[in-house]
């Protein structure tokens, strides 16, 4: 579905369960970006979702704007905002929001897998903010917004508080896992200088779960 379309930039909503871009294989050629560039053949990949992650991903329409868009990207001048629902009621952090900082590296022994690792980990840092908390079902719902990109990092940084994702086939464990046929986890924001314009583009997909 596409959220968003101008001259320089495309934004789609990816579903869970399907790819950003190809992968290994040919049951892994199905993408989304193969689908956009079947309607948009100049468009070109500028960041990606997890398979099992859906939401905002926007490309760019030609190689000067997918320039100008990695640019801003390298600068940490694009803020992105998910939305989790998560294992057991989290306790709200001191003010508005919370920070996660530990730093995450590749498990090698049990690719692609990644952990919290203090020796070898990249410094990674996610603000989380508490939404809602069921004491009954024993869940909460959380904005997060990472300040870095790691792999899995959300999804790392909320195990490593103990608070897995629901439906995380990765990092759910045998609790969290089962309570969602799918990952509770979604790009619901995303706020972006505009290639050609520089002014601020905002682009929303709303939360399906």
């Amino acid at each position: 579905m596409c959220l968003y379309e101008d001259e320089s930039v495309l934004a789609f909503d990816k579903p869970a369960g399907m790819h950003s871009v190809p992968g290994k294989g040919e049951d892994k050629q199905d993408c989304l970006s193969a689908r956009a560039q079947a309607l948009f053949p100049e468009a070109r990949v500028v960041h990606r979702l997890d398979l099992d992650t859906s939401g905002v991903i926007v490309m760019a329409r030609g190689p000067e704007a997918q320039r100008r868009l990695n640019r801003s990207f390298e600068l940490r001048q694009i803020d992105k905002r998910y939305v989790a629902v998560v294992q057991g009621c989290l306790t709200p952090p001191d003010g508005d929001w919370g920070l996660i900082d530990l730093p995450i590296a590749l498990d090698w022994e049990r690719r692609p897998l990644h952990t919290v690792d203090a020796a070898t980990g990249r410094p990674s840092q996610t603000h989380w903010h508490l939404l809602a908390v069921d004491p009954v079902a024993q869940t909460s719902r959380v904005l997060l917004e990472p300040f870095t990109g790691r792999s899995h990092q959300l999804r790392v940084h909320l195990q490593a508080l103990g608070h897995p994702m629901l439906g995380d086939r990765l990092y759910g464990g045998p609790v969290a896992t089962p309570r969602a046929p799918r990952l509770l986890l979604h790009a619901t924001q995303i706020l972006l200088p505009h290639p050609e314009s520089g002014q601020a583009l905002f682009i929303e997909s709303p939360v399906p779960f």
